[in-house]
């Protein structure tokens, strides 16, 4: 094979937390790793969730020779469905992630449609021209591997999610032996995770949840309901074993966390006896103290087990005094607010609420500042970019890396779209490509742009003002009073003065036009009532003539 560039492309996951995917490109082959999907931010309402923009991939497709997944994280598989609808190429992932990643291409119907292949943690690949070796990566899901990547450019080490966990839950720490073996061979760029770049020292132990959840145990008098990620299968046998020390049976509530759970047991990655977990239906009828319920919620999202618990809109059951409500996870980047909030209306509605802030109930999945100079040190790259994470986690991160040695000029701090060239050994950084969300809005993918956000966000903010009016057809003079419908603007017995007055400027406008009517009322009542409130609502006015 001759002596061609190395590209590396972040197609998400680079400037922000979540929608992780990467390209590696060898001539006209093409390396996918993950594909992830990211929450919305508080001002993105009635977006489900957002995926990568990967037209990138779909320009090249007939170039793709497989997509790797590192674990089985959403930020991670979440978009998985979507990118396999538009291109063809296998799927490589460790069994635990092969079944989450299968379950979600059932729900698409493409998982008779798409080729997978189960690898091994210490496996060797041969993926087009792309030798892939896989490696154990510690992180808060079992399964998850980072991945050695050899071309004739060089060796790449892409950590994914990872923290160096001396006793983690599964007894499966992160494989020391295999970074330094390949450090030995010499690496020419490490892509690390860089999610806890601004949290000094070490990530604690998973293992210190266990004492976290045993005094909650002891202590609750009622039911128990742990709120987690449901792709944490970790946390879900932290919860198992406190539950049998305990004497409480445990219900898993949700279909994701239903489903995962189902997955994770059969797979062997959670071991729970067939008597300790019940139905839903069946925990509700038991006495509140031997009974435990997990479910998601985490983030605040309204519609979800917590969040309708909080609002006491949850259609199966309600809190009842004596609950104890354990939020197992830390606020994503923008939705601490939403979380905050989701706290103060459980504990409204009479629940006792046990959070990161007040016990050690969670703990990160990734690496602290220390964890990061250990990584940097075991594999001694030439080249080091680092990824997953907002721009400020990647600066900091990259002063990591000027701290234990590394040149700044061999450090290449980059976002979404931007090239990076590997060619006879040396790093250049190229051009951004165009790129951004790809907002999913229920069956709608791509459909709703940054436009219409917007405009959601300005009648969430202002409301709306709507105008009927009935005009003759000849001269345009009004038959009738102008009509004024106003939402999420003002309360009508407050605002009859107002309307008064808007009523008065649509009659001069009407006497006065000489152009574009309906434009000239909007603009006339859009300063009127700017003036007025300092408010500006949107305005829509409709003309009938008879």
């Amino acid at each position: 094979m001759s002596n061609r560039k190395l590209k590396i492309v972040p197609i998400g996951g680079l400037g922000e937390i979540g929608k992780n995917m990467m390209v590696y490109e060898w001539g006209e082959n093409i390396l996918v790793v993950d594909a992830g999907l990211m929450f919305p931010e508080n001002d993105m309402l009635g977006i489900d969730y957002i995926i990568p923009d990967f037209q990138y991939l779909l320009d090249k497709q007939d170039w793709i020779r497989g997509v790797v997944i590192t674990h089985g994280h959403e930020d991670h598989t979440g978009a998985i469905a979507h990118l396999m609808e538009r291109i063809s190429a296998p799927i490589y992932a460790t069994p635990l992630t092969r079944g989450l990643v299968e379950a979600k291409l059932s729900r698409g119907g493409l998982i008779n449609k798409v080729r997978m292949y189960t690898v091994q943690a210490g496996d060797s690949v041969w993926i087009g021209p792309f030798q892939v070796e896989f490696f154990h990566m510690c992180h808060s899901i079992p399964d998850g591997v980072g991945l050695g990547i050899t071309t004739n450019a060089g060796l790449v080490i892409h950590s994914g999610d990872y923290k160096f966990d001396h006793t983690p839950v599964d007894g499966w720490p992160t494989d020391y032996a295999k970074l330094a073996e390949m450090s030995n061979r010499g690496v020419l760029a490490l892509l690390a995770d860089s999610t806890n770049a601004d949290r000094p020292g070490w990530t604690p132990s998973e293992k210190v949840i266990d004492a976290a959840f045993r005094e909650v145990f002891r202590n609750a008098s009622g039911r128990i309901i742990v709120a987690s990620f449901a792709s944490l299968i970790s946390r879900m046998q932290q919860v198992g074993n406190a539950a049998i020390e305990h004497n409480r049976k445990m219900a898993f509530v949700g279909s994701s966390m239903i489903e995962n759970a189902r997955i994770a047991r059969r797979l062997g990655y959670l071991e729970l006896p067939d008597d300790l977990v019940v139905p839903l239906e069946q925990a509700l009828k038991m006495k509140p103290r031997e009974v435990v319920l997990m479910s998601t919620g985490t983030q605040g999202e309204p519609t979800s087990i917590i969040g309708r618990l909080s609002m006491g809109s949850n259609n199966h059951f309600d809190l009842v005094p004596g609950d104890t409500v354990v939020l197992s996870s830390h606020p994503i980047p923008g939705n601490e607010e939403s979380v905050g909030r989701t706290i103060n209306r459980l504990f409204r509605r009479g629940a006792n609420v046990i959070y990161e802030n007040i016990a050690p109930v969670h703990v990160s999945g990734h690496a602290s500042q220390e964890e990061m100079k250990l990584l940097l040190h075991l594999v001694k790259p030439k080249y080091f970019i680092p990824i997953h994470g907002e721009l400020r986690h990647l600066h900091q991160h990259a002063n990591i890396a000027r701290q234990v040695g590394l040149p700044g000029e061999n450090i290449a701090v980059i976002e979404n779209g931007c090239v990076v060239e590997f060619e006879d050994g040396q790093m250049h950084v190229g051009e951004r490509m165009p790129g951004g969300y790809v907002f999913v809005d229920g069956a709608g993918v791509g459909d709703i742009g940054p436009g219409e956000v917007r405009e959601r966000e300005a009648l969430a903010r202002d409301g709306v003002v709507l105008v009927n009016l009935t005009l003759e057809r000849n001269n345009s003079r009004l038959t009738e009073d102008p009509e004024i419908i106003t939402r999420g603007f003002i309360h009508s017995r407050a605002g009859d003065d107002l309307l008064d007055g808007a009523r008065e400027i649509i009659r001069e406008a009407v006497r006065n036009g000489n152009g574009n009517l309906q434009v000239d009322l909007q603009q006339a009542l859009k300063a009127f009532l700017y003036n007025r409130t300092k408010r500006r609502p949107m305005i829509f006015v409709t003309l009938n003539r008879t």
